[in-house]
């Protein structure tokens, strides 16, 4: 257990530094005013109109950093402060959650894969890591017997939730490059309001490879604890 812990602990550090950065980043740019006066919600208005798309909504949603695309409405949720200031981080996080409607009215193929797995892992990721636990408890690491195959299930649980993360980064990453080329191919921002929105994305695409990452150290250690041995 003990290198399991150094794991946790080694992801959890990156994590929380990642995390701080990205806090300080869009702190940062929160003061960068932009020239054109738009806040968020009429960034991403204006995005979704440039693409064609008429059939999807912009709201407001309470809470900080709570913004996100629901495929299901067809609605880009942001933040409140997203919604109504006007800054160079805001114009970052409205357009990046249009990109996602962009992605799902093209029928982005990576977006269309998170979303099937999406009811798959909701029931899954929560009970993997007891089961695995539990079914090495039973004796599973012997390779024989009921907690053998518990752990199995466990561990194919897990492989849900990593896949599921290392789906999410291609479509992170993808909307942050249709947000960026189109806040650059309409002259949206200034040159420094454009750097500030850039560095914002870059560093919040940062966290979802850190989860990544993060998933996958978990599953390759109670793998190889079922299947290789215990330390």
């Amino acid at each position: 257990m003990i290198g399991y812990y150094i794991i946790i602990g080694a992801v959890a550090l990156v994590s929380w530094l990642v995390s701080n950065t990205l806090k300080r980043k869009f702190a940062k740019y929160s003061k960068v005013h932009l020239r054109n006066s738009m806040s968020g919600a009429e960034i991403a208005k204006k995005m979704l109109a440039d693409n064609g798309i008429y059939d999807v909504e912009v709201i407001s949603t309470p809470g900080k950093l709570t913004d996100h695309y629901n495929p299901k409405n067809k609605t880009v949720n942001l933040s409140e402060s997203v919604y109504n200031q006007r800054n160079a981080a805001a114009a970052a996080v409205a357009a990046h959650e249009c990109g996602h409607a962009v992605q799902h009215a093209q029928a982005y193929n990576w977006l269309q894969m998170r979303s099937t797995l999406v009811p798959v892992v909701s029931v899954t990721s929560g009970m993997s890591q007891w089961l695995v636990i539990g079914g090495l408890v039973l004796g599973g690491a012997a390779g024989v017997g009921l907690g053998w195959y518990v752990a199995v299930l466990g561990v194919l649980f897990m492989g849900f939730a990593t896949l599921f993360s290392f789906i999410t980064l291609p479509v992170e990453y993808d909307a942050s490059n249709r947000a960026l080329a189109w806040l650059k191919n309409k002259n949206m921002l200034a040159p420094e309001e454009y750097a500030g929105a850039e560095d914002s994305l870059k560093w919040a695409a940062r966290t979802y490879l850190v989860a990544a990452i993060g998933a996958l150290a978990n599953l390759l250690y109670w793998a190889l604890q079922l299947f290789g041995g215990r330390d």
